[in-house]
C-alpha cells in the first residue's frame, strides 16, 4: 500500500473516531428525550465535522501518517483497557475474596442466594445493551429472568456488565471475577430501560455501591488483614460508603469517618462516612491535579494508584510519601514500594494509552432550553465573572486554575478532614464542566442526583451557591443565586 493510500485509509478511520466521539458527547444516543429539530449546536457540529475533513485533506506527509497511526492506536488501546482490562485483579476479588461465589450463588456452585440481574442493578451496576442479543434484551423485562443469577452469569459471559469481567471454567461455571476502570467511571444511557442501554465512558456511576458489593465477599480476611481490623469492622466500613462513593484513602490511613463536618462555620454532620464521590473521567485535559485533594498528582498518577490499590491489580508503584505515620496502613504494607517483575506486571505497559484515552474523553454539552434556561444563564455569567467572583478560581474555560489549582480548607470554608488525608492538606479547585448531569440526575436514580463537593455534602447547586454566598459575604439576592445556578448548568 502506498503512503498516500495508507494516509487516506487512516484519515477515514480517524474522521470516523472523531465523529463517533462527537456523537457520544452530543447525546445522539440520548436524544430520545430531546427535540428533533435542527438546533444551533447541531449546525455547529456539522461545521466542525466539515473542518475536520478539510484539515485531513491538507495532510499527507509521512510524519502526519505516523501521527494518525499513533492517535488511532492509543485511543483503541486505551478504550479497550478502560473497558475490559482487569490488570490481573481477579487474583484479589475472585481468588482471594471469592466474590464470584457470592455472584453465582449456591445453586450454581457458589454460596448464598447469588446475585440476580435485579440485585445487580439494585447495587448500581449497569448493563451494556450493545453487547446483548435481541432475544436476551426482550427477556430482561420478565420477572423470572430478572431474579435468576444464571442470567447474571450469562451477562458476564457476554461482557455486558459494565466494569465487571467473569472468568469461566470449561463447564460454564464461574471460576473468578475481576473489575475494571469502567465499573466506577462509565454508565449507560438507559436507552432500553433503567440501567440498561448504550455505554457512556467517562461518566461517573453515581448508583454503583462498590462498598456493599465488596462486603458480600465470602472471604474478607485479606481485606481485614491488610487494614489491621477484624472482618466485622471491615464489612461495616465497606457498607457505610453508599452509592456513587469510594474511599481510596481508607486503604492508606484507616480513617473511616469524618468526626465533624463543617461548612461556612456550621457543623453539618458528625461521624460522616469518609468515602468521597466517584469523579468523572472526562474533561481532564489542560489542568493539574485530578483528585479531590491536592498534590497526589494528575490522572496519570491516580490511574497507576487506582489500578494497583483500588482495583488491586498486579503492577509496580513508587511513592515514598506513603511511608510516613500519616499513612499507617500504606506504610505497614509498603504501598509506596510495590515492585513486580516486568514480565509479570499487568499494569505499567497499559498506562500510556489509558492516560491518552481519558484525556481524549470530552465533556458532555448541555442544551439550552432543555438543561438550562438561556436568558437566566446569561445573567448568571455576568455574576460568575463579577459579583460572585467564581472566575477568581474557576477560570474560564478550564473551570479551574491553570497552574497550581490548590487551596487550604479555610479558603473555601469547609473542614479539613479530607484535605488532611492528602500529602499537603489542601483541596483542589474542581473543574465545573457538566455539572448539569448531576444537578438534573441524568442516567441515575433520582435519589442519587446532585450531591456536590468531594463528600456530596451539598445536595443541589443552589446549596453550593448559598455556601459561598455566606463564606465570602457576597450578598447575592435569591434571583441572582438562581441565575448563577442556571449558568453553572450551562457549562
Amino acid at each position: 500500500m502506498t503512503d498516500r493510500k495508507r494516509f487516506i485509509s487512516l484519515a477515514i478511520v480517524l474522521a470516523s473516531v472523531v465523529v463517533v466521539a462527537l456523537t457520544l458527547v452530543d447525546w445522539s444516543r440520548a436524544q430520545r428525550w430531546q427535540p428533533q429539530e435542527q438546533t444551533q449546536e447541531q449546525t455547529q457540529e456539522q461545521a466542525v465535522n466539515e473542518e475536520i475533513h478539510h484539515s485531513l485533506s491538507q495532510l499527507g506527509g509521512i510524519s502526519d501518517i505516523r501521527l494518525l497511526e499513533n492517535i488511532v492506536r492509543m485511543i483503541d488501546e486505551g478504550r479497550r483497557t478502560f473497558r475490559f482490562d482487569t490488570f490481573g485483579d481477579e487474583a484479589f476479588w475472585g481468588d482471594a475474596l471469592r466474590l464470584h461465589q457470592a455472584i453465582a450463588g449456591e445453586k450454581l456452585g457458589g454460596v448464598g442466594p447469588g446475585i440476580s440481574p435485579r440485585a445487580a442493578i439494585n447495587l448500581g451496576f449497569k448493563v451494556d445493551a450493545d453487547r446483548l442479543p435481541k432475544s436476551l434484551i426482550s427477556q430482561l423485562y420478565r420477572k423470572a429472568t430478572l431474579d435468576d443469577p444464571a442470567v447474571t452469569l450469562a451477562l458476564l459471559k457476554l461482557q455486558a456488565v459494565v466494569g465487571v469481567t467473569g472468568f469461566f471454567n470449561s463447564d460454564g461455571s464461574l471460576r473468578s471475577v475481576g473489575l475494571q476502570c469502567a465499573v466506577c467511571h462509565s454508565t449507560v444511557d438507559n436507552s432500553v430501560t433503567s440501567s440498561v442501554g448504550s455505554r457512556v465512558d467517562g461518566w461517573a456511576n453515581p448508583d454503583v455501591d462498590i462498598g456493599a458489593f465488596a462486603a458480600m465477599a465470602p472471604n474478607l480476611d485479606p481485606f481485614a488483614e491488610m487494614l489491621g481490623v477484624d472482618v466485622p469492622m471491615a464489612r461495616k466500613v465497606l457498607k457505610s460508603w453508599g452509592p456513587g462513593k469510594f474511599d481510596a484513602e481508607f486503604f492508606l490511613d484507616g480513617k473511616s469517618s469524618n468526626p465533624r463536618q463543617v461548612s461556612h462555620d456550621v457543623v453539618t454532620g458528625r461521624n460522616v462516612p469518609g468515602a468521597t464521590m466517584i469523579p468523572n473521567a472526562f474533561g481532564l485535559a489542560g489542568f493539574n491535579q485530578h483528585t479531590w485533594t491536592g498534590a497526589w498528582g494528575t490522572v496519570s498518577y491516580w490511574t497507576a494508584f487506582a489500578a494497583n490499590f483500588e482495583l488491586r491489580g498486579i503492577g509496580t508503584f513508587f511513592d515514598p510519601r506513603l511511608d510516613t505515620v500519616k499513612f499507617p496502613i500504606a506504610a505497614r504494607n509498603r504501598f509506596g514500594h510495590v515492585r513486580t517483575p516486568p514480565d509479570e506486571d499487568r499494569i505499567t505497559s497499559k498506562l500510556p494509552a489509558l492516560h491518552f484515552y481519558q484525556l481524549a474523553l470530552p465533556t458532555p454539552k448541555p442544551k439550552a432550553g432543555r438543561d438550562f434556561a438561556a436568558t437566566a444563564a446569561r445573567r448568571g455569567e455576568a455574576l460568575f465573572v463579577g459579583k460572585a467572583r467564581c472566575n477568581d478560581c474557576h477560570v474560564k474555560p478550564l473551570w479551574t486554575e491553570p497552574g497550581r489549582n490548590l487551596h487550604k480548607p479555610e479558603e473555601i470554608g469547609i473542614d479539613s478532614f479530607q484535605a488532611d488525608r492528602g500529602p499537603d492538606g489542601v483541596y483542589k479547585t474542581q473543574n465545573l464542566a457538566a455539572l448539569f448531569v448531576r444537578e438534573l440526575g441524568l442516567f441515575m436514580r433520582p435519589e442519587n442526583k446532585g450531591r456536590f463537593y468531594h463528600d456530596g455534602r451539598f445536595k443541589t447547586l443552589l446549596d453550593v451557591v448559598n455556601h459561598y454566598d455566606i463564606h465570602f459575604n457576597l450578598d447575592l439576592t435569591d434571583g441572582e443565586k438562581r441565575d448563577l445556578v442556571e449558568y453553572l448548568k450551562s457549562l
